[in-house]
């Protein structure tokens, strides 16, 4: 059973989750009022506010709340899943693979429905190379390995932006650096970010376990083998639909497991998925909102703003993990 201050914590989260998404709707570049963005909002309004807060500002703060969901999740189940704490999408080299199977088949004329097969097949197979080089040889090696086949993943997409058309270009370029300008539809990637919160939740309690490590799951009878991969599919499926929904993000999956286990000063999963995953949306719809608002009337890339944001978060806990 979860305590009452866990309990009380996450409502404390879903609350700054509320005022961080109501900020992203009511603040902007556009010369709208925050009193006139809230009179639209409750329904009143012209045409020109309506189409502000319904048509741009609402599909985009809810895509920036999925998508940092969808990266906080999936450091969850990757620090879970390499039992390292420095584990990340982006310095892992998923998001990378992700981003070069997305580029892949957008080159081949791929549906939408079908880059995210293309994005997922692409972080799973990074993923798993950085996972087979990287086992036994502690969070050194792995971050070795990631660091390599992340560097490895970024070239390969030089190489294809190169061969992309011009009229295509400019567009992919944002998109790597982290976009959320174009999202109309994020329905799909807060579904996402909804039934993986579920399932990590109903799951908290195996990867408790796995997070242990193997010999701890072989003693209460967890399938090691099978779990590892279940988690590390759902982790790459997840970053995929991140990197879509919003291109190459970095540091939400690092950030805000952290910042979820020195607030509530647990390491359960049941508290730290839910938790993480409310963090990150706030993360992110924050940083979009700055990206929007910093050099308006130019906007910034998201990812940008996250960088500057997490790696000195990473460089700290770099030092604590190697002490």
């Amino acid at each position: 059973m979860l305590c009452r201050r866990h309990g009380w914590g996450l409502a404390g989260l879903a609350l700054l989750a509320a005022a961080a998404f109501c900020s992203a709707l009511l603040i902007g570049s556009a010369g709208l009022r925050p009193e006139r963005a809230l009179q639209t909002l409750l329904g009143g309004g012209d045409d020109f506010s309506r189409l502000i807060i319904w048509t741009v500002r609402l599909p985009r703060a809810t895509a920036a709340f999925a998508v940092g969901a969808l990266l906080a999740l999936a450091g969850v189940l990757l620090q879970a899943l390499f039992r390292n704490p420095l584990a990340d999408p982006l310095v892992l080299g998923v998001s990378g693979g992700a981003a070069v199977g997305a580029l892949a088949g957008m080159l081949a004329g791929a549906s939408f429905l079908a880059l995210h097969w293309y994005a997922t097949a692409g972080g799973a197979a990074i993923g798993m190379l950085v996972l087979l080089l990287g086992r036994g040889g502690g969070a050194t090696r792995l971050l070795l390995c990631g660091v390599v086949f992340a560097s490895a993943c970024g070239a390969l997409i030089t190489v294809m932006l190169t061969l992309a058309d011009n009229g295509h270009l400019r567009g992919m370029v944002f998109w790597l650096a982290g976009d959320l300008s174009w999202a109309q539809r994020p329905g799909l990637e807060l579904l996402a970010a909804a039934i993986a919160l579920v399932v990590a939740a109903i799951g908290g309690r195996w990867l408790n376990v796995l997070g242990a490590g193997e010999l701890r799951s072989a003693a209460v009878g967890l399938p090691t083998g099978g779990a590892r991969l279940v988690v590390f599919i759902l982790s790459a499926a997840l970053t995929a639909l991140a990197v879509i929904g919003g291109g190459m993000i970095g540091f939400v999956g690092l950030v805000a497991p952290h910042l979820v286990r020195l607030g509530f000063g647990t390491s359960d999963h049941r508290v730290v998925a839910p938790a993480a995953a409310l963090s990150g949306g706030v993360l992110l719809c924050l940083a979009d909102l700055l990206s929007r608002t910093v050099a308006a009337p130019r906007e910034l890339p998201v990812g940008a703003i996250m960088a500057l944001i997490g790696a000195p978060v990473f460089i700290v806990l770099l030092r604590r993990q190697t002490r």
